[in-house]
């Protein structure tokens, strides 16, 4: 156990603030004024985390903070005060939250178990507006931005590429008539068996089994997912069907060949950002079911799995282009043409 004096812990504290402060400045302005914004206000509607509960810093397992027992974190659930200093009350997280550990250990090694699949090009957020222009159709999501190829041409490139999405919460939302074009079936009895490492969907819910296992999980590793999330979710929307330049956002038109060249870089490169923090939340998984057990383990949060290097981390169109053709991604629309909206 660590003991963090208190001038240590105060600093850490407010570092933590100030970055999610930063990092969450834009969706509070926008929501005090009820401004909606299709990137953002997902990290705090679909996720379930407020800004408020991000910037709540928490140490992690395995620390005790000194001078602390005086303080409102005293009363904070999930903590016990021993003299001045408060520390995780292991017992009472594990009695709460337990099989939630145990799930999340169980869906990120099995994650983790499997090669990235690079071959979905996004077409979920497509399907999620699949006949939407049709009499009987469902209304978009994000409605209030127009589709860059019109509704005909939306579903042209729905219809003519094979959709594969693994993602349970994301097949939830294809529209009725997108469903039966998708490859699979993904449901909740079945996301262990199928969610891998290549689906955007899937990293970003790195954010989500962070913020679930908090405080066991410290607010670095937290706030680590969270920026992943972020970042994620604008090559999500950016290759979305919509028209999003009124927000800056550039389209990747993934209904190209050079678009699915662009997307697949990008993809690639959130594949060993995820898979480090999946690691790191594994070991905080570990540690507490080996707690449950009686035994030991120290954690080393923030240390990178072996072979994830820095240049595997970058982006590369250009290298991209022959990934594409491995894929066999001529089928469907030509690459080189849009289909009229």
């Amino acid at each position: 156990m660590e003991l963090l004096a208190e001038p240590v812990w105060r600093v850490r504290e407010r570092a933590h603030a100030a970055r999610v402060d930063a990092a969450t400045a834009g969706h509070r302005t926008r929501r005090a004024s009820g401004e909606p914004h299709p990137v953002e206000d997902f990290l705090f509607t679909y996720y379930s985390l407020s800004p408020s509960k991000l910037r709540r810093w928490h140490p992690g397992l395995g620390a005790s903070l000194a001078g602390a027992a005086t303080t409102e974190r005293s009363g904070w659930r999930f903590y016990h005060a021993d003299g001045d200093t408060v520390t995780l009350d292991v017992e009472a997280f594990l009695a709460a939250r337990g099989r939630t550990v145990t799930f999340v250990r169980d869906l990120l090694a099995a994650t983790l178990s499997r090669p990235a699949h690079l071959s979905c090009f996004g077409l979920h957020e497509w399907a999620m507006v699949h006949g939407s222009g049709r009499s009987d159709g469902e209304v978009p999501r994000h409605g209030s931005y127009p589709l860059r190829l019109g509704p005909a041409g939306t579903d042209d490139v729905v219809e003519s590429h094979a959709v594969s999405c693994t993602h349970a919460d994301a097949y939830r939302f294809f529209t009725a008539s997108a469903r039966p074009l998708n490859s699979l079936s993904p449901t909740r009895d079945s996301q262990v068996a199928l969610e891998q490492p290549g689906c955007l969907h899937t990293g970003m819910d790195c954010y989500k089994w962070a913020y679930q296992l908090a405080p066991a999980s410290s607010s670095a590793l937290v706030a680590d997912c969270f920026d992943l999330a972020r970042d994620i979710r604008v090559l999500d929307m950016r290759a979305a069907p919509y028209d999003l330049t009124a927000l800056g956002l550039q389209p990747v038109c993934v209904e190209t060949r050079a678009g699915k060249a662009e997307y697949l870089a990008a993809q690639r490169a959130f594949v060993p950002r995820a898979n480090a923090l999946r690691r790191r939340i594994l070991e905080v998984c570990d540690a507490l079911l080996a707690h449950a057990e009686g035994r030991d383990v120290e954690l080393e949060q923030g240390q990178l799995p072996t072979g994830d290097d820095a240049a595997r981390h970058r982006t590369d169109p250009t290298r991209a282009v022959g990934e594409v053709e491995r894929l066999g991604v001529g089928v469907g629309l030509d690459p080189q043409s849009s289909p009229a909206s």
